[in-house]
């Protein structure tokens, strides 16, 4: 899956086949929400400003590079995180909102240079 991100498109997590894998007489009982609830909890999004500041810098993941971001991103949410730095391996840097699984902002190597992260909890390093 390598390719520019776009806005508004959502990038699965390693759902827990349990969770959305019930027979139809299982979830016949459960809230209307539920299941979006379930999504919501699982999918990774890029904010708008995430999307264009990768498309300005050119920065794109492969699908290895995607389940690495949010295997952190489970890590982080495990550790009670609330915004993380994370760098990965390739030179980039990306602040994300855990609860929201939503990256707010992506940095190449020469955007990091000099530069301060404020408002951030913890970081992850893959």
């Amino acid at each position: 899956m390598s390719g520019p991100i776009q806005v508004g498109q959502l990038y699965p997590s390693n759902v827990n086949s349990g969770l959305l894998g019930r027979s139809k007489n299982a979830t016949s009982g459960s809230k209307p929400n539920e299941f979006q609830n379930i999504l919501d909890q699982n999918l990774l999004k890029f904010s708008n400003h995430a999307s264009k500041r990768l498309e300005q810098r050119g920065i794109q993941f492969s699908k290895e590079q995607m389940n690495s971001l949010n295997q952190a991103i489970d890590k982080a949410a495990a550790k009670g995180s609330k915004d993380s730095l994370i760098l990965m391996q390739n030179n980039v840097a990306l602040i994300v909102n855990v609860p929201n699984r939503t990256v707010v902002t992506a940095m190449d190597g020469n955007s990091m240079k000099d530069n301060v992260f404020t408002q951030i909890d913890s970081a992850v390093i893959i």
